[in-house]
Parts: C-alpha cells; structure tokens; sequence
C-alpha cells in the first residue's frame, strides 16, 4: 500500500529527471543495478590496497577494472551507513544513529533507492543484512523490496534472528516468512540473489546483497581461515579473513553468472562496505612485545613482528572511529555499457549518500524534488571532470547512545581537512595517518568547519527527541514479534544477542508503538523466542502500555504469560517486567503482539 501510495506521489509531485549526462549506450534498456555492501570490511582488508596476506582475486579483478572512488565515506557503524545508503540522506536525518537500543529503525517518511527503482519500473531484491528495522513498517518488503531473503537485527545470532542461527544451515526470512537454508550464509545471499536475478533478466532489476559477514562472530569453514593461521595470522583474524576470501569467491561467481547470462555490460556494479575494519588490523601491544622489541619500539627504530598485525593502509582508526579508518571505505563502480569501467581512481570526497542521486542520474529515475537529497550525483567525476566536486563540505559522527551529543565522535571532512571532534585538525592530504593536529597553526579553518559543522548539527536536532514506532496490530504482520534489541535503555541493558540472552541478564527497557487499528490484543510475554520452549521463573509479570496496566501470576513450568487488552489507536509507550521476587526483575526479551480480529 506504502509503495503503490508514494508511486502516485512520484507521479503527482514536482518532478525532476536526470538528464544532463545520459550515458552513451547503444543499449536503451535502462541498466541494472547489483549493490554489494559487506559488513565490518575495511579499506586495507582488500590485496588490491597493499594488503600482502589477505588473498582476493576477484576484488581485485574488480579494482582493475572499475570507476575507484578512493575517497568515499560512510559512517563509523553499520545501521546508520544502511540508511544513508538508501535515503541520500544523512543517517541521523533518516532518525538512525545506533545499531540498536531503537536507534537503527528508520523513519518512514523516508524514500528508499529501492522503492524510487520499483517506482520506475525495477524489479527490486535484498538479500541478507537490512538493520533498520524488524517489524512494519520498517522490513525491507515495506520500504520497497519485492523479494526479500533475509536474516533478523544487525547480524545472524543477534537477538531478532532466528534462535540459534550460527551462519550454517540457519532459518532465514522470505518475505517475512521462517525457511530453513542449506549452507553458508554467505553463500545464501549470492545464490538467492542470482535466481532473483536469472529470474528477472528480461527486465530491468536492482538486487540489494548485503552481507552480514565478516562481522562477528568469526564463524567460516576451515578451508578459508586455516590457509591464513598457517602463514602466522592470529586465530580471529584469520576467520576474519577467511570469511572475506569466502566473499571474494561469491563475487566471481556473481561476475560469471552475469556474463554468462549476457547482463555484464549493462549492470552497473558496485561493491563497498559500511565501515572501518572490525578484526583486520591490531596495534602491537607491549605484552605482544619480547623485551628487546619493546627496548627497540620506545627508541623508536622498526620492529620485525613475529605474526601478522593486519593492515590498514596507513589510517588512523578502526570501526566505530572518527579518523579516516572508522569512515573510509572502498566503492568500486562499474558499468561498462555506460563508458564507467577501465580501472581509474577518483580522488574527490565522497560519500554513502551520494550513490542514490548517481544511480538516479545514470538509470534516468524520475524522483520527487522534495527528497532534498543530502548527497549529489557523482556523474560527473565519474565521467572524468576532474575539477568538479572539488569544494565539498561532509561530516560523519558516532553517536551510539540514546540522544546525539554535539560534537561527539565526529569528522568535519573536505578535500584537504579533517576537523576531529572540534579540537583537532589535519591536513589529511599530507598527513594521512592523522599523526599532528595543527588546529592551532590554522585557526581560521577550525572556525570555518566548526560554522559548517554547526549549521549540520541545527538541521538535524527535530530528530533527536522523535521515536521511530514499531507497528502493531496490522494486516500486514500479524502477529508482531518484538525483541529487547530495539529497547530504548542504556546500553549496557539491552541484550542484543543471543549469547547474552542465553545469561539471563537483569535489564530492562521500554519500546515505542504503534497501534496500527483499534481492538483487542494478546500481548505475550517470554524471556526466549517460542520456538525454544523455554520456561519462564515463577513470579508475577506486569506490563503497561499506554496508560494501561496488568499484572498477573507466572506459575512454575509456564513457557510464557498473555495479557489481554482493548487499545486505542496511536502511537504508545511499552514495557514489560518478570518479577521473580526478592528484587530481581527482569523486562521480557520477547514480545509477541496479536490484534484478535474483529467479529
């Protein structure tokens, strides 16, 4: 209804269609678009980028071969690249800042890629990580997915995917629907998206893979990781590794299939990731260190390493980093129809956010003026004008606790500068490891940058005290099914995994609804999914919703506890509370919410 409501939208608004650089095709079938985003891969975790242990063949291939933006940002953290990437708008502007605690649902009003393809005439698929919502309206078949094949929260074994998953044969969601897998999950996502792909060839198609690995856990067959431990890299950061060589072999099987199909030359194929490197790089530290190599580092001469440090071509910072190692990613772009292939660097900054107005400009969508697009089209570098672009201003922060902070974890970026958390500046042109703050040899850009910084900060604080609603009680996703991971609490009290669910934490948190219809529902309570039957401690159980309360009895042996209630329509506050006495109390970890339906 949302997708067919903002077609009409689409065609009765304002309307703006690129058309200043049409690409030269002899091909009038607008192109295809495959975007693969892998999680937690850095810059340096590529060989093509200096990296002399990690082996991919096929990304480098890629590399050769490809448009290279070597100065494209994302943001520290996962969800809030995801939404940028799909908006064209700032993470904290789409209402996503964490990668949990309620802060990675994106608001609604909202217009995805995806549904700006749909409503041009794509077919549209997502395959693996989505991390911006669980429930409607925030799924990816709400926000403009056709076909959609994918895991639950920010990674398999996190707190919304299916109960003990663990990459291997694992139940995944089609549509929303539970569907046990055979083999990897990597794996998964590359094959379901070629039958998306074999299956809509005819037609122009836009296929969303978005891996989960190599974010932990490290988990990947021995035959990827055992060739690295043999060649001295630690036990972490050879799965690490093995699980990006993993992705690596996808990709070739992704460029074969393509070219075998006839669909290569005009697909537009980009690869990036979502942020720093999460286990690809590690600062030797001093109880790493023998004596003598500890004696030869404080006196500042080179040390031989005993096993492999990682790497991370030369930046500052990991994920979750304000330096250029926490922000700084890969983006290849290839399309060879259009003229974008051949293997160049672009060296203009860039970002997330601009890969929509680019694919708007190359695929000749027709968009809503009113999107007021964050980012821009990058066309025109991409098609060699090298003095275009050259004057941008962006900002990055890390903003993972329940309100944004001024100033908090952030990065003021042009060309030539970095201004890091207001007190420190860099001249990352020629200080690329981010080694000596000048900011007070050059107060007049600090003050330029901070003006810069501030004007963005003013334009996204209406975000800051607005909740993005979880919807319950529709048509659409009937019973809902609500997890602690999207509790608004500190951090240290939402469990967003299953091993912390497995330890029964004390913690507690609250959820914002909204109740989609009038009526009556059954709101049941447990501490594990139901398909764990796993009992809850005798006690009582409370919940408020609302200005409603309850509370009833939890006799020993009961696998859950169901309240019933008459709700209004609107948008609500929700907790929940076991009670096992003595003080310990403890918020349910799963919710399930059924609309009885109306006589």
């Amino acid at each position: 209804m949302r997708a067919i409501f903002q077609l009409v939208t689409c065609t009765l608004l304002l309307l703006v269609t690129f058309t200043d650089c049409r690409a030269d095709s002899t091909n009038t079938r607008k192109p295809n678009v495959v975007l693969v985003i892998t999680d937690d891969q850095g810059y340096g975790d590529i060989a093509a980028h200096g990296n002399k242990m990690i082996q991919t063949p096929n990304l480098d291939q890629l590399y050769r071969q490809s448009l290279r933006l070597t100065n494209f940002h994302v943001d520290p953290t996962c969800a809030p690249t995801r939404s940028a990437l799909m908006t064209g708008h700032y993470s904290t502007r789409t209402g996503v800042w964490h990668t949990i605690m309620g802060r990675s649902l994106m608001n609604t009003n909202e217009v995805t890629l995806a549904e700006v393809m749909q409503s041009n005439g794509y077919k549209t698929g997502m395959f693996g990580k989505w991390h911006l919502g669980d429930n409607y309206p925030l799924r990816p078949q709400d926000q403009g997915f056709e076909t959609v094949v994918q895991h639950g929260g920010g990674g398999v074994t996190q707190t919304p995917d299916y109960w003990q998953n663990d990459y291997f044969d694992d139940t995944y969601l089609r549509n929303g629907k539970p569907e046990k897998f055979k083999g990897y999950c990597t794996d998964i996502w590359f094959q379901e998206a070629l039958n998306f792909i074999e299956m809509n060839k005819s037609e122009p198609f836009f296929a969303y893979i978005s891996t989960n690995a190599p974010h932990s856990p490290y988990l990947v067959d021995p035959k990827y990781s055992d060739p690295y431990e043999r060649k001295g890299v630690s036990k972490q950061m050879a799965a690490f590794y093995g699980m990006i060589t993993n992705i690596d072999e996808n990709m070739g099987l992704l460029e074969r299939r393509l070219k075998d199909w006839g669909l290569d030359e005009n697909t537009i194929l980009i690869f990036m990731t979502d942020n720093g490197t999460a286990a690809g790089f590690k600062r030797p530290q001093p109880e790493d260190l023998s004596k003598k190599q500890q004696r030869r580092l404080s006196k500042g001469k080179p040390i031989v390493l005993e096993s492999w440090p990682g790497f991370n071509a030369g930046m500052r910072g990991t994920k979750g980093s304000e330096y250029d190692g926490g922000h700084r990613v890969p983006c290849y772009i290839r399309w060879p129809a259009g003229k974008l292939d051949g293997g160049r660097d672009i060296t203009q900054l860039s970002a997330h956010i601009d890969i929509l107005p680019t694919l708007a400009e190359l695929c000749h969508l027709t968009i809503s003026s009113e999107l007021k697009l964050d980012g821009t089209s990058l066309v025109p570098i991409l098609k060699g004008k090298k003095d275009a672009l050259r004057n941008r201003t962006l900002i990055v922060h890390s903003q993972r606790i329940e309100t944004p902070e001024k100033w908090r974890k952030s990065s003021v970026m042009t060309e030539r500068w970095r201004l890091v958390n207001q007190t420190e500046l860099y001249d990352i042109q020629h200080d690329p490891g981010q080694t000596k703050n000048i900011a007070s040899e050059f107060p007049g850009v600090v003050k330029y940058l901070s003006a810069e910084y501030e004007k963005w900060w003013e334009s996204l604080k209406p975000r800051f005290t607005e909740y993005v609603a979880i919807g319950v009680g529709s048509r659409f996703e009937n019973p809902a099914h609500l997890t602690c991971h999207d509790w608004h609490a500190p951090i240290q009290q939402v469990p967003w995994n299953h091993q912390q669910i497995a330890k029964n934490p004390i913690a507690n948190g609250f959820w914002i609804v909204n109740v989609e219809a009038p009526g009556t529902y059954e709101i049941t309570l447990r501490c594990r999914p139901e398909s764990a039957h796993h009992p809850l401690k005798k006690g009582v159980a409370r919940i408020q919703i609302g200005d409603q309360k309850q509370q009833q009895d939890i006799d020993e042996g009961d696998l859950s506890t169901t309240f019933t209630l008459d709700l209004t329509k609107g948008q609500k506050k929700l907790q929940t509370w076991l009670d096992e006495g003595n003080g310990v109390s403890r918020g349910a970890f799963f919710v399930e919410i059924f609309r009885k339906e109306t006589p």
